[in-house]
């Protein structure tokens, strides 16, 4: 892949993003951004049971930073919230079919986007944000 090719992935996702949107009633929020290049990621999260049921983002930025966005909402859906912890950057794009290496910022972007709103779901239930466990 060179430095300004995209996988056909990354197009899809850019073209044809899933989740966009927001969830009114969400479990736990999360924002991010970068100043440098300027992408703004929000993610949407939706909990039952410890089990993430939904998932959706809005972001502003570059068609990276969309598909990053899009990819990690649908491989969170139906996993754990422990399970979603551990998705990663390199993970998001893997699932891509690769992004350029200019580009891999965006899917630290998707990856802090959704812990922070794991984050911010851990505080809503009154838990320990690092452990996920009972705050005392």
């Amino acid at each position: 892949m060179t430095e300004q090719s995209y996988s056909e992935k990354v197009m899809d996702h850019f073209l044809h993003p899933r989740n966009a949107g927001e969830i009114p009633d969400a479990s736990g929020i999360g924002n991010v951004g970068n100043v440098i290049c300027g992408d703004v990621m929000r993610m949407y999260i939706k909990v039952d049971n410890g089990i993430i049921v939904d998932a959706k983002f809005k972001t502003f930025g570059c068609g990276a930073a969309i598909s990053t966005s899009s990819m990690v909402t649908e491989m969170v859906k139906g996993k754990t919230v422990k399970e979603a912890l551990e998705v990663s950057n390199k993970a998001v794009a893997e699932a891509l079919g690769g992004l350029p290496a200019v580009k891999m910022h965006c899917s630290v972007l998707a990856e802090q986007a959704l812990k922070a709103a794991i984050s911010d779901y851990y505080k809503r239930q009154g838990k320990d944000v690092d452990k996920g466990s009972n705050s005392q």
